[in-house]
């Protein structure tokens, strides 16, 4: 529905709030918003959409808040606080029992029985908020994805795994509850998206990347839980085929080699130092370019590293499909190289080693081993024409840490400089032999 004059007073509240939330992607700078559409789910609960424009985003934001009279209840995080409209407080509801019931009554799926009092915001470096909700019996039963960015069609991340298990591929968690909302898009345009997803809970799951650092910090191998992996990510291709159909492209690799390329323009234009690698980056996109054949494109998972798979004993599941998410939506959903997903895994391999604290030799002989697992379990050919496609790719998204450490994280900007390094070697020009 459209936003009344309480939703336009909360509106005001977020210029100061939103800034200080992980997920929210106009940092640093003074971005407008406007509300563009609301759902009233409950006389004390409701989910504000608001449009966040500022330089180069514009983008189309869920803020889910409840309204209580006078001061917030005892044991209030002070960060879910948005602030005061008249008489009353102002919370993120993300993890509120209120809003938790009202979205269940609202949304469509199989569903399951949940106790929303005990619900759990997992805290971390999320792009979206996680809660997590146990059944009556205490025992976790899923996870809820409030998605934080909205994109108008269907969401990947709740599309996909919905497919996945059509199929019977079980290295997923069932999706179990979805919501839908209608919106303005930033165009002027009538939009219907998603607002998020219950999914089944992983019982005693890891992290991949939490699991990664641990092994790497104890000097543990991991080229074993890798490899395994490795088999698990083959597994999800072959049922993303199923699901989602496959087929060559007329212009692969000069695609590949013509998004490279406008990924190294992006980069450099961002980052001015990473000029120093161009001329290695546009050697390596020719050498791309001049291959007769490529691998038929596909559906893909599209941001595939450790911190998007879990381990629950001896067993790996895929999760987060969404793909990039600041992308448009109809970007993440292209065909792609089923190698984007092998990179992605084998860069995170390097953020693993650095965070557990490894360095120099030992570092680069546990990033070995874990990547020589990885690449044996999934099955990639030792040949050239793969070897050139995987280097390629993963330049492309070590480009992107560069990028996205030097703005966000400058301490970890040395992990991808020493990527770029190894794959590149030594900087030489498109001129030498």
């Amino acid at each position: 529905m459209a936003p009344d004059d309480l939703d336009h007073e909360v509106v005001a509240l977020l210029g100061t709030w939103l800034p200080q939330r992980r997920w929210y992607p106009a940092k640093g700078t003074d971005a407008e918003l406007t509300p563009v559409g609301t759902l009233h789910l409950a006389d004390d609960v409701r989910v504000l959409l608001v449009r966040a424009r500022a330089g180069e985003v514009d983008v189309v934001l869920q803020v889910p808040v409840a309204l209580v009279v006078g001061a917030p209840p005892e044991g209030t995080a002070p960060g879910s606080v948005v602030g005061t409209a008249g008489e009353r407080t102002v919370l993120d509801a993300a993890g509120d029992a209120r809003f938790l019931a009202a979205w269940l009554a609202a949304a469509d799926g199989p569903g399951a029985p949940v106790d929303v009092t005990a619900a759990r915001v997992v805290t971390g470096e999320q792009s979206n908020t996680s809660v997590v909700l146990p059944g009556p019996d205490g025992v976790p039963t899923g996870i809820l994805k409030v998605l934080r960015t909205l994109a108008g069609g269907e969401n990947p991340d709740i599309d996909v795994p919905r497919r996945l298990v059509e199929v019977g591929w079980d290295g997923v968690p069932a999706p179990l509850a979805w919501t839908q909302a209608r919106w303005t898009s930033p165009q002027g345009d009538a939009e219907v998206g998603y607002l998020g997803v219950l999914s089944a809970f992983v019982p005693g799951a890891q992290d991949g990347f939490e699991l990664a650092c641990g092994w790497a910090t104890a000097g543990r191998a991991f080229g074993e839980p890798a490899r395994e992996l490795g088999v698990t990510v083959a597994g999800m291709h072959d049922a993303l085929v199923r699901s989602f159909g496959a087929g060559p492209s007329a212009d692969g690799a000069a695609a590949l080699a013509r998004s490279l390329r406008e990924r190294l323009a992006w980069a450099t234009t961002a980052v001015p130092s990473l000029a120093a690698v161009a001329d290695g980056v546009r050697v390596l996109a020719d050498d791309v370019a001049a291959l007769a054949t490529t691998p038929p494109r596909q559906r893909v998972h599209g941001d595939l590293h450790l911190g998007q798979v879990l381990r629950s004993g001896d067993r790996w599941f895929v999760i987060d499909f969404e793909g990039e998410p600041l992308a448009p939506l109809a970007a993440r959903v292209l065909p792609d190289l089923a190698l984007r997903d092998v990179a992605g895994l084998l860069r995170s391999f390097d953020y693993a080693a650095a965070v557990g604290g490894l360095t120099g030799d030992a570092a680069a002989a546990w990033t070995a081993d874990a990547r020589a697992g990885l690449l044996a379990g999934y099955g990639v050919v030792d040949d050239p024409t793969s070897a050139l496609l995987l280097r390629a790719l993963e330049l492309d998204k070590t480009l992107y840490e560069a990028v996205y450490e030097a703005r966000n994280r400058p301490a970890w900007a040395a992990i991808p400089q020493a990527g770029l390094e190894r794959l590149l070697g030594p900087v030489r020009t498109s001129g030498d032999a």
